[in-house]
């Protein structure tokens, strides 16, 4: 079964519905989100899709290839 790697990174698109930093989040709004995360990773280990869950920081070294392969 393929493997896929995903990277939410937000910067430069359209500003969404609900445009608020999360660091200005209610603390039931973050509860809210967490636990959606949460609820999708467990969707994604019953199907043996999920390899690991691990949160990007702003700062700090990125790689991007766009070749071949």
């Amino acid at each position: 079964m393929a493997k896929y790697l995903l990277l939410k990174h937000y910067r430069g698109a359209p500003a969404s519905v609900n445009d608020v930093p999360m660091d200005q989040w209610t603390p039931e709004e973050i509860s809210a989100h967490v636990q959606y995360m949460n609820d999708f990773a467990a969707r994604l280990e019953k199907t043996g899709e999920f390899v690991d869950g691990q949160a990007l920081a702003p700062e700090g070294a990125w790689v991007r290839y766009d070749g071949e392969g």
